[in-house]
C-alpha cells in the first residue's frame, strides 16, 4: 500500500477527515488512496491469517488501518452466509472477529473506518447466534453499551452506527436504543450519526415509529440530528418537525 502512495490526493484527504490541530482527526496520516483501490488490495488479500490482522489495525497509515478493517468485514461476511449461520465453526470465527474487532475498536479512529466496518461486523453479529456470553440479546446489549458508554467517540459512534443493519433487518429496537442514549451527545459528529440512523430506521422499518421517536424527543434533540431523521420526509412534513 505505501508503493501506491498519491500526494497530491493524500494531501485532499488530510483535510477532508480533519487532521489539523484541534480537530477530531488530528495527527492521522494518509497515504492518499480511495476507498476502491483500498478494496482492491483487501480483494488480494482477504484470506490474510486473523493473527496477522492487527498489524495492519495500529498502523500509522488510515488506509492501511482501513485495509485491516475491511479484511474482516470480509472475513465475518464468508462466515455469515445463510447457510454458514448456524454452522458452530462458522460461529466460532465469527465470535472470534467480533472480539478482535471490538479489541482493536479505537484503531478505527474516523468516521469512516467505523462506518464502514461496525455495521457488517457488530451489527451483523447482532443478529445471528453467538457462543460469547449466554448468547442471549441481553449479552449482546451488554456489548454495544460497553461501547456506548466508553468515553471514546470511535467506540461510541460504533455503537449507533451498527445498528444500521439491524434496521436493515427489520429491527427498530437497536436504533431507538441508542439514539436516545445519545441523544445529548455534544459532538457534532455523533448529531449526524444519530439523525442518520433514525433516518434509516424510518425508511426500512417504519416511518411511524420514527415520527413517534420525534414527538418524544423533538424539542431536546439537536438540531442536525432533527434535519438528518427527516431527510426523507415531504418538504411540507419537513418543515412542521424544524418549526
Amino acid at each position: 500500500m505505501e508503493t501506491l502512495r498519491n500526494e497530491e490526493q493524500r494531501r485532499v484527504l488530510m483535510g477532508f477527515f480533519k487532521t489539523g490541530r484541534g480537530e477530531y482527526g488530528e495527527g492521522d496520516e494518509f497515504l492518499g488512496l480511495k476507498v476502491p483501490r483500498t478494496r482492491e488490495v483487501v480483494k488480494e488479500a482477504r484470506d490474510l491469517p486473523l493473527k496477522e490482522v492487527p498489524t495492519l489495525l495500529k498502523s500509522r497509515w488510515h488506509e492501511v488501518r482501513l485495509c485491516g478493517l475491511l479484511i474482516l468485514v470480509s472475513q465475518f461476511e464468508q462466515q455469515a452466509t445463510k447457510r454458514m449461520e448456524h454452522n458452530v465453526t462458522a460461529i466460532k470465527k465469527r465470535d472470534t472477529i467480533l472480539t478482535l474487532y471490538l479489541d482493536y475498536a479505537e484503531c478505527a479512529n474516523n468516521w469512516d473506518l467505523v462506518d464502514l466496518s461496525a455495521p457488517k461486523i457488530l451489527g451483523h453479529w447482532l443478529l445471528l447466534p453467538t457462543l460469547l456470553g449466554d448468547g442471549s440479546d441481553d449479552y449482546k446489549r451488554q456489548v454495544v453499551d460497553r461501547l456506548a458508554l466508553s468515553d471514546n467517540l470511535w467506540r461510541q459512534r460504533m455503537s449507533i452506527v451498527c445498528t444500521w443493519k439491524t434496521s436493515q433487518q427489520g429491527d427498530a429496537s437497536w436504533c431507538l436504543r441508542y439514539a436516545e442514549m445519545h441523544l445529548h451527545h455534544p459532538h457534532d459528529l455523533m448529531h449526524k450519526a444519530v439523525g442518520w440512523m433514525l433516518r434509516e430506521m424510518g425508511k426500512r422499518v417504519s416511518m411511524d415509529l420514527l415520527r413517534s421517536f420525534l414527538r418524544q424527543h423533538v424539542h431536546e434533540m439537536p438540531r442536525t440530528t432533527l434535519r438528518y431523521a427527516i431527510e426523507k420526509m415531504s418538504d411540507a412534513e419537513r418543515r412542521e418537525w424544524m418549526q
